[in-house]
């Protein structure tokens, strides 16, 4: 950048580069005093304005900033004899966008390019602009200029590869291909190609037309010379082909790539494939999903007579035996697991060779079984046995491991897998309990035994066997959903506990934990695990899933909030940045990568959990100012009185999202955030494929996200009814409030009713039928909350339209008043007097949080309104005819819900307050008497014992100074302080928030005794 700073607006490089300096060291005011001083010798130089402007955004003070970028800008329009340099503009550009107005940016340079057309530097930097704004059609026809201007290759590949964005991610139809491959083979003829890239570019374009027989000529001819790995030229040649139904030549391709790397199971798979002229993985590779990538490859080869089904996989074992012959020294994986996809394919063809597909099992397990990646290579095999014949397989794998040649990492190694498939098969939990503490008993000692194998390794490598602990755990909750016996599941705690004491760096031990303190209403413990796991960037949108769910519906507002910013700040630079490396990316002539990181943008942008984020940071908000009106009203406004989250509700019918969560890192008891087996009974369950319920999850998380995107706006349209129709009943009776405001009231109502699977009408005789105690609140479902929710907004809107019509109870006809203030009362009574929190809580804590601080919420701030709109009004005189506001059935009825709400709030404060002050070793006691055994040494304790044990006796030389002191360091009795603790940190956020709403509805008791 220097060599050009003499041709900024003439300005001297020396005056400008301690400015640039003082930038590039943060030290801004030094900058903002140089490009002060600067500016006022050269006034009317835009690049000087620039630089300023460029300085007080790094300072924050975007409104200067953006002001003195405006001046720059006009400097620019007004004056024809100012040099419009390249550098000026980039400045203004780097300005605008971090202003984000990238429209402005753009509009400098459009001017730039119609006053200088044949501008290189300045097409390229409206190119970069159209590139930011994500303007495919206008990228393409910037290029072309640019290509027909300079007739460089690069800048046609740009046009080309802006086609193709328009193709996969835009509006354009699949006849602009024709133009792209139109312009490459004009440039063909007339100048060839020199870059890789380019070829494959021109490649991609033929073969998205399913033209495969020209992109193979092309690929044999002269220009196949670019690709010069041979490997990478023969992959490409073996997929045109099989896409082209040649499936014989394609074979042979494939049969030559595996002799040139013949650990490429990729491509053994199409090499089977194409023998069995079955194209599922072609088909299969264009709707894959990076993030939940298919277990298993489906089979096509019906139409396959038995004499060509055999002449073929005959074939096929044939060259996989001379691949195992050929790498016998030095062995490799894929001609092995190769046998097992013939035998998957032989069985699922029909030939009943189940016993040969174990065979191929145990011989791979002989000679891989050892290593940690095994029962994932295995896993798709396993998929087509029966569970008799699992059964058998792991029978006979543990008969050959004792067997085999003892070596303490390797014999290790096979222990590890044998408990892996043991749990992959998922009967464990048939066995009987004291079996299943056995197990859990002897991976436990196994892992003691291991540890010496790791003394001298580095603290962040993984420690051999370590994977021990964690299935332990997984044993001990298994005992703990069948037995109901609190002790299993504290034991699975220490277990993973000791565990982090021994190496810090175990993520798998972290995720656990996250899940058994959310289980167990330690809520602050599992937030604090889950910081420790220190995900940053797009492990954000991956793993964030473990703990958001749960913060969410938690009283811990201050860390959910900062959960929340945290992820909306990481992807929202994400997305206003990523088009940084898409420039890149056309820099450095990457454009596959052009492609890639478009697609991958847009993929974050249809995130279901950046949606879901947007809208509970919303709500959250408006939990956090619901005591007070005023400042709720300010929330609302902000949220343009949740008109966009309407629009979002609207639009979530068509919306197309893509879920980027890593689910494979769950517990088995909760594959989902909205499946956790625990809160149920017992049931034959160990091992749950987590695909199995992503179609479930997707077609749920959109419903709740269309009905939270309403609250915002029922919200405010409850409080300005409710507003509008106190004051009108009170000074001039029979008024009648707005009626575009109840009318939309009603039809939000008639929408969010429908999104319970009710109509208006039957989700009011709900309702009313569980507030009567017709029925139980069983009626309402899992979804109480929602419920509740309904009945707020419901009583609302009643006040204006007075439509709802109630059945007689005991020849009285409730109000809507009073039907709320019991749903409140006996659903919030209901959930609190469940099961003691001394041990297990039975209780699930987050619906009673949620009661509290949505419904209940909601309906104060409905009060809040009435109250409000009730006072006297100052000196405004009193209309004729007005009553006694404090006799009035309206007023009755709002002294009734202040002080039932009140009521309700102070009984669950109560109860949080008998469980907070609870003594510590009261409630240690509890948790170190459920280790206890029994008399015959049986139950939970076992494994704890075991670690007990080892601290007490352990071998200082044989574990190393690390580890030992680790393990001496290791307190049961701290862990148990700090779930204590955790628990106790829970209901004291939760004590807080009720505390504060009883002060706000004490002062409405105050306020109501005014009128």
């Amino acid at each position: 950048m220097a060599s050009k700073f003499g041709l900024a607006g003439g300005i001297p490089e020396r005056r400008v580069r301690p400015i640039w300096d003082a930038i590039d060291s943060r030290q801004f005011k030094n900058a903002l005093k140089q490009s002060t001083a600067l500016l006022a010798k050269y006034p009317n130089s835009p690049y000087a304005l620039a630089l300023k402007a460029l300085v007080l955004e790094r300072m924050g003070k975007f409104d200067e900033s953006l002001s003195v970028s405006l001046q720059a800008k006009d400097l620019l329009y007004q004056n024809d004899s100012t040099l419009m340099d390249d550098l000026t503009l980039s400045t203004l550009q780097i300005v605008f966008q971090r202003l984000d107005r990238l429209d402005l940016a753009t509009s400098c340079y459009e001017y730039a390019c119609g006053k200088y057309p044949n501008n290189m530097d300045h097409m390229m930097g409206l190119f970069n602009c159209y590139v930011r704004e994500y303007s495919f059609v206008k990228q393409q026809q910037t290029a072309i200029k640019m290509y027909k201007h300079a007739g460089e290759e690069r800048f046609l590949l740009w046009a080309v590869c802006s086609i193709q964005l328009q193709v996969l991610c835009g509006n354009g139809g699949e006849k602009l291909l024709l133009l792209a491959e139109g312009l490459l083979k004009k440039h063909v003829a007339s100048h060839s190609l020199h870059e890789p890239e380019a070829l494959i570019v021109y490649i991609s374009i033929l073969e998205q037309q399913s033209k495969y027989g020209d992109a193979l000529e092309i690929l044999s001819g002269t220009l196949g010379s670019l690709l010069v790995i041979e490997v990478d030229k023969l992959r490409i040649q073996g997929r045109l082909l099989a896409r082209q139904g040649d499936y014989t030549a394609a074979a042979q391709i494939y049969k030559k790539i595996l002799e040139l790397s013949p650990d490429d199971w990729e491509c053994f798979l199409h090499y089977l494939g194409c023998l069995l002229e079955d194209d599922s993985s072609w088909c299969n590779a264009a709707s894959n999903d990076p993030i939940h990538p298919q277990k298993s490859v489906d089979c096509k080869f019906s139409h396959l007579t038995d004499e060509v089904f055999n002449s073929r996989i005959s074939d096929a074992s044939t060259s996989v035996k001379k691949l195992q012959a050929d790498t016998s020294v030095n062995l490799i994986r894929c001609p092995y697991l190769a046998n097992l996809e013939i035998e998957r394919r032989k069985l699922l063809y029909g030939k009943n060779n189940d016993d040969e597909l174990l065979e191929a099992v145990l011989e791979y397990f002989l000679s891989f079984g050892h290593l940690a990646c095994f029962t994932s290579d295995v896993e798709d095999f396993l998929l087509v046995l029966s569970l008799d014949k699992k059964t058998k397989l792991l029978e006979r794998l543990k008969s050959s491991s004792t067997s085999h040649s003892k070596e303490s990492i390797k014999e290790l190694g096979r222990f590890i897998t044998l408990k892996k498939i043991q749990e992959l098969i998922g009967n464990t939990y048939k066995l009987p309990v004291d079996e299943l503490e056995r197990s859990a008993v002897q991976m436990s000692e196994m892992y003691c035994k291991s540890l010496p194998l790791s003394k001298d390794l580095d603290p962040q490598e993984s420690i051999h066997g370590e994977e021990l602990l964690s299935m332990a755990s997984n044993v001990l909750v298994q005992l703990f959903w069948r037995t109901s016996n609190y002790g299993y599941f504290m034991e699975a705690i220490m277990v993973l506990e000791f565990g982090l004491t021994v190496r810090r760096h175990a993520w798998q031990y972290k995720v656990l934990l996250v899940h058994l303190y959310s289980h167990l209403g330690a809520l602050p413990l599992a937030y604090e695990w889950y910081k420790a796991l220190d995900a940053k960037n797009i492990l954000m949108e991956t793993v964030s899933h473990h703990i958001l769910p749960q913060m969410l519906v938690s009283s811990l507002w201050v860390e959910s909030n900062n959960l929340l910013r945290d992820y909306l700040r990481f992807m929202d630079d994400h997305l206003r940045e990523s088009a940084d490396l898409t420039f890149l990316a056309y820099r450095h002539r990457n454009y596959s990568k052009v492609i890639e990181f478009v697609q991958f943008k847009e993929r974050l942008q249809r995130s279901s959990q950046y949606l879901v984020a947007r809208v509970e940071s919303s709500i959250l908000q408006l939990k956090q100012n619901a005591d007070n009106i005023e400042e709720e009203e300010s929330v609302l406004e902000n949220l343009k009185c949740g008109a966009h989250f309407l629009e979002l509700s609207n639009e979530i019918g068509s919306k197309s999202v893509t879920f980027n969560e890593d689910w494979q890192s769950r517990p088995w008891w909760t594959p989902t955030p909205d499946k956790n087996y625990l809160l149920g009974p017992f049931a034959g369950i160990s091992y749950c494929p987590k695909e199995n319920l992503m179609k479930e999850r997707e077609a749920n998380i959109l419903g709740v996200v269309e009905r939270k995107s309403l609250l915002p706006r029922l919200i405010y349209l409850s409080i300005q009814t409710v507003s509008a129709c106190v004051k009108e009943n009170f000074e001039v009776n029979g008024s009648i409030c707005d009626p575009k405001v109840s009318s939309e009231l009603k039809y939000l109502l008639d929408r969010y009713a429908k999104m319970l699977g009710f109509s208006l009408r039957d989700a009011v005789e709900v309702v009313s039928g569980v507030s009567s105690g017709l029925n139980s609140s069983e009626a309402f479902g899992a979804d109480m909350v929602g419920w509740l929710n309904f009945a707020v907004f419901l009583n609302a809107w009643n006040l204006s339209s007075h439509e709802v019509v109630l059945p007689d109870v005991n020849g009285c006809r409730p109000s809507t008043w009073q039907v709320v203030n019991t749903l409140l009362k006996k659903c919030i009574l209901e959930v609190r007097s469940m099961e003691s929190l001394v041990c297990y809580p039975r209780l699930d804590l987050s619906v009673l949080v949620q009661l509290v601080t949505e419904p209940l919420a909601w309906h104060t701030l409905v009060m809040q309104s009435c109250v409000r709109s009730s006072l006297p009004s100052g000196k405004k005189k009193k209309k004729s005819g007005s009553a006694d506001h404090s006799t009035s059935p309206l007023s009755h009825d709002i002294r009734g819900s202040v002080q039932s709400t009140s009521g309700v709030v102070e009984e669950v404060a109560k109860w949080l307050g008998h469980h907070i002050k609870k003594s510590e070793d009261e409630k240690l006691d509890a948790i170190f008497s459920s280790l206890e055994a029994n008399d015959r040494g049986e139950g939970p304790g076992q494994v704890f014992r075991l670690l007990g044990t080892l601290i007490s006796s352990l071998n200082e030389a044989e574990l190393g100074d690390r580890i030992s002191q680790a393990m001496k360091s290791w307190s049961p009795v701290d862990v148990a302080r700090k779930f204590v603790a955790g628990q106790r940190a829970g209901l004291s956020a939760f004590f807080r928030i009720c505390d504060s709403k009883i002060k706000s509805l004490q002062a409405l008791k105050q306020q109501m005794a005014q009128v």
